[in-house]
């Protein structure tokens, strides 16, 4: 399998469009095109995008090894597990759910877990 046949698994794996992928990582959906044809290689700083975008190691990308990174240890819920519970949730529940994690991450909730 080759790095374009990679790229175009992992776009269709998560039900994408070429101009979506290339509006997030900053290219012309042309130039991603040219990566999934195999007509180019990204430059180093486009497959360091590109993995982060797809969550995967830059080795999968480039050879197809390692096709996950791991950096959560090994009883976290993965991000399919983390999409299960949110697509259960009713509106009220996501809109709280998103506004929680938003806080955490803007580093707004306190130790003892108020704001």
């Amino acid at each position: 399998m080759t790095m374009g046949d990679r790229l175009r698994k992992l776009r269709l794996q998560r039900k994408i469009s070429q101009e979506e992928v290339a509006r997030h990582i900053g290219i012309t959906r042309s130039a991603y095109s040219h990566y999934e044809i195999n007509n180019r290689q990204p430059v180093y700083e486009t497959l360091i995008k590109l993995a982060a975008f797809f969550d995967v190691s830059l080795d999968y990308i480039i050879e197809g090894s390692q096709p996950k990174r791991s950096l959560d240890p090994p009883d976290a819920p993965s991000s399919d597990d983390i999409l299960t519970l949110f697509r259960q949730m009713n509106y009220e529940q996501r809109k709280q759910s998103i506004s929680l994690i938003s806080d955490f991450l803007n580093g707004e909730q306190r130790a003892d877990g108020s704001r």
